[in-house]
């Protein structure tokens, strides 16, 4: 694949923060963390810059994060749950418990044949015709209707919604669910599969982000961030300097300020290598 570099007019300064997703981004299409870029992270920590994991994974997935890439800020479930490096919990933003069976009764009403599954922080539930592929590692893995899932697991927060259609496009399924789903919910997509996830009203990636850096005195300007799929937008509009990977959607690649080499090319990798060359060349 060929590679896209960086505009001649990329930042002569390193930023402060990088955030960056992780599957199709950090991650090779294997799923596994290169040697290089394992090196690069490292390197940008020890010269002051910090890091943060932004993903659409739920927050289930936090052990294996910190096993296979590190203890980071982790920011799961497109923004829905937020944790500090040592997995302690800093923002938990689950739909409101009223507000979930609703939207599951539109979506179905508007678009015939989805099927849904439903991420609490540690346990999976989902309906009995939702493919196996799309939730992987899973604590507990109740199987139901919706309407079963929901009345058991009432006491659990939801933290994200997942709904799969198995004819429909994913345009028009997004399109579709996008609208049933009106103000009830944000509503993306992130796999380039007919599937589409649903956070609680003005929860995304970007107000996960910008709400942990405010704390830390940090403004959008500081911030790079790397994504290649739609669920990355908001982040991506959200800082200072975004970077779109080489084999990411045409609307992130048209989105992002910069651009990088592929997830398989190590382009975020690339770029860290730039900041911390930056950083090691400033003044004291």
């Amino acid at each position: 694949m060929t590679t896209t570099p960086a505009p001649a007019s990329s930042p002569a300064t390193p930023p402060k923060l990088v955030a960056t997703d992780l599957d199709g981004t950090l991650l090779r299409s294997d799923g596994t963390l290169s040697r290089r870029t394992a090196d690069a992270l490292a390197a940008a920590e020890a010269v002051g810059i910090r890091l943060a994991l932004v993903t659409g994974r739920p927050p289930r997935s936090l052990p294996s994060l910190h096993r296979d890439i590190g203890q980071h800020f982790a920011v799961t479930a497109n923004g829905a749950a937020v944790y500090a490096p040592d997995g302690t919990p800093v923002r938990l933003s689950p739909f409101p418990i009223a507000s979930v069976a609703p939207l599951v009764t539109r979506v179905r009403a508007a678009v015939p044949g989805v099927s849904f599954a439903f991420e609490y922080e540690t346990v999976f539930g989902h309906e009995p015709a939702y493919p196996a592929w799309s939730y992987g590692e899973s604590a507990v893995e109740p199987i139901g209707s919706a309407e079963e899932l929901l009345a058991r697991a009432s006491a659990l927060p939801v933290f994200k919604i997942l709904a799969h259609h198995p004819t429909l496009p994913l345009r028009d399924f997004h399109e579709q669910a996008r609208l049933s789903a009106g103000a009830g919910a944000e509503t993306t997509h992130s796999t380039g599969l007919s599937l589409v996830e649903f956070s609680a009203p003005g929860i995304t990636k970007a107000s996960a982000l910008t709400a942990w850096s405010a704390q830390l005195g940090l403004r959008p300007e500081d911030i790079a961030a790397f994504g290649d799929m739609p669920n990355d937008l908001p982040m991506l509009r959200a800082v200072g300097r975004s970077y779109a990977m080489a084999n990411a959607d045409p609307e992130v690649r048209q989105a992002a300020r910069f651009h990088t080499a592929s997830n398989d090319e190590d382009g975020v990798a690339r770029v860290l290598e730039q900041f911390v060359g930056l950083a090691r060349h400033q003044p004291a």
